[in-house]
């Protein structure tokens, strides 16, 4: 299980620090939410401040664009410092287009799901995708329950994957806690982004290192 710490639940007057944080705990990814108020009710930050972490964490950036005409920025993100793009399938008109155009810039291209949406709309593009997200709550904001239909989700996305013997990584966003994050990483998760249980409340790195624990 690798984890990917959401930075829309940290402290952003202090922002680096919480970034180093969580760089000396081991974390595999740094979750960068990107939100530009149309797309979900909600406004967040831009290639300019990520472009600032840039040269300051050795944390891969694993940007999610939940934003309208995702194409007219990534060129911006991955010159910011991105490896890892996720667009939503809600979002683009021609989304095999989409993922090719962020592969042709040297990065990982990946593609997330809300809640209501189907897996179905994947079938043709899961063979050249790097990771599927699946969101487990309504996009938008941070800290909030995690839909427990989602179980059913990430299950039948993990055995999508070993049928058609494919290699992309299940990621999974919203309300993952120490209380369901076992559940969540047996039903096929590689990947867990945890927001409010690492930045929300005490020492981000116990708050980690309590993560991975409860999986055992």
């Amino acid at each position: 299980m690798e984890i990917s710490p959401s930075i829309l639940s940290a402290d952003f007057s202090n922002l680096l620090a919480e970034v180093k944080k969580v760089e000396r705990a081991g974390v595999e990814y740094l979750h960068i939410d990107v939100m530009d108020g149309h797309f979900v009710p909600n406004i967040t930050i831009g290639p300019v401040v990520i472009k600032c972490l840039k040269d300051r964490t050795n944390i891969p950036f694993d940007v999610h664009l939940m934003i309208e005409d995702p194409d007219k920025y990534i060129k911006d993100f991955v010159e910011s410092g991105a490896k890892n793009i996720t667009v939503h399938q809600e979002a683009c008109v021609h989304l095999d287009r989409t993922i090719q155009y962020i592969k042709s810039m040297g990065i990982k291209a990946s593609v997330a799901l809300n809640p209501a949406t189907s897996l179905g709309t994947l079938k043709y593009i899961l063979p050249y995708v790097d990771i599927v997200l699946i969101m487990t709550v309504n996009p938008g904001f941070g800290g909030q329950k995690f839909i427990d239909v989602m179980y059913e989700k990430i299950k039948e996305l993990s055995t999508i994957r070993k049928k058609r013997a494919l290699k992309f990584k299940i990621e999974v966003d919203g309300g993952i806690n120490i209380n369901n994050i076992k559940d969540i990483v047996l039903a096929g998760a590689d990947i867990i982004v945890a927001g409010s249980s690492i930045f929300g409340c005490g020492d981000p790195e116990v708050n980690i290192i309590n993560l991975r624990e409860a999986i055992k």
